[in-house]
This record gives C-alpha cells, sequence and structure tokens, in this order.
C-alpha cells in the first residue's frame, strides 16, 4: 500500500518542483516526462505547440525531466539550463529555444540561449558551473524510474499512463475523452 501511495504521489502536479502551464481547476492535467535532445520529444513538443492551445484552460500542462544520458549526452545538461532559467522565471522560453535548436545543445549553446533570453548572466554561470539544479534533474528522473519509464516522451493524462502516436493523435483522443467524461 506504502509503494501505491508513493507512486500516485509522483503523479500529482507539484507547484514547487514541477514547471506547470495551466491552472490547478482544470479537467485534465497531462504530465509529460521528456528529454531535451531526444526526436521523439521534439515531435511530440512541435504536436503539443498546437494541441495544448486548441484545449486551452481546460488541459493544464505539467513538464518534467528524463534526460536519457546514455543516448542524448547533452540533454542533462539542457535540463540543468532550463531550471536555471526557470529560476529566473524563463523556463517555458528556454524549453522552447532548447526544443527550436536541438540539434545544438553544447555548453556554449546554453549560455546563448541564456543571453538569449536576457537571463542575469553571472547567476546562470554560477548555477550551472555548481550544478545547482541537478539534483531537481536526477529527482524527476528517479520519480520516472519508480514509474517504470524507459523512454520517453512518456505522457500521464489524470494519473494514467497514456500510450501515443507519433503524431499525438492518440494523446489528443485521450484528452477529448477525458474532457467528455468530466
Amino acid at each position: 500500500m506504502t509503494a501505491r501511495i508513493k507512486l500516485d504521489q509522483l503523479l500529482l502536479p507539484d507547484e514547487a518542483t514541477d514547471h506547470i502551464q495551466g491552472p490547478a481547476s482544470t479537467p485534465v492535467t497531462l504530465i509529460e516526462y521528456g528529454d531535451f535532445e531526444s526526436p521523439a520529444c521534439c515531435q511530440a513538443y512541435a504536436a503539443l505547440k498546437i494541441m495544448l492551445p486548441h484545449f486551452g484552460p481546460q488541459v493544464r500542462f505539467v513538464f518534467r525531466h528524463f534526460p536519457l544520458r546514455e543516448a542524448h549526452p547533452h540533454a542533462e545538461l539542457a535540463a540543468e539550463a532550463a531550471e536555471a532559467a526557470g529560476a529566473q522565471g524563463k523556463f517555458w522560453p528556454m524549453h522552447e529555444l532548447l526544443f527550436t535548436n536541438q540539434q545544438h545543445l553544447t555548453e556554449k549553446h546554453l549560455l546563448d540561449y541564456a543571453a538569449r533570453l536576457g537571463l542575469d548572466m553571472p547567476r546562470y554561470r554560477n548555477e550551472m558551473s555548481d550544478h545547482v539544479y541537478l539534483q531537481r534533474v536526477q529527482e524527476h528522473v528517479l520519480g520516472g524510474r519508480h514509474l517504470g519509464l524507459q523512454a520517453t516522451p512518456a505522457f500521464y493524462l489524470n494519473g494514467v499512463f497514456t500510450r501515443v502516436s507519433s503524431d499525438l493523435k492518440d494523446l489528443h483522443e485521450a484528452i477529448d475523452q477525458a474532457l467528455l467524461a468530466s
């Protein structure tokens, strides 16, 4: 029973550690575990960029990090950069830059993106060199592993793992069904 409660808690958005778009009162919550260097996550990003505005305030979207370091050597550092940007109120703009420039995620590129977003650069450099946000990224990964994740993107719709097609048509239909049921 304890393990079940813990897993259920993992599927609740946490305002303190998650990046969330949309109000808590929405009937549908979509959690994505993603990797900034994953081509499949990039496809999902593009589809979600169209899909989420379609649903508007009916869907709450949560992004969590799940960098697959073995396959994507820049993903973890990119996740740290997103967290550093988030600490300055710019997570979602950095999220967009990382996915739209997915082929360019070296430390130098991340520094350029931070400057482009107008971040406090001395703070950003210090936080990145000290890996201030690595623990948060690793906590997201650990949570994903507790859920049994092995690949990205992974989606949970109202706490239920949802298999998706490459164009996310299945996810769109699942959200439609969840809204009808609410």
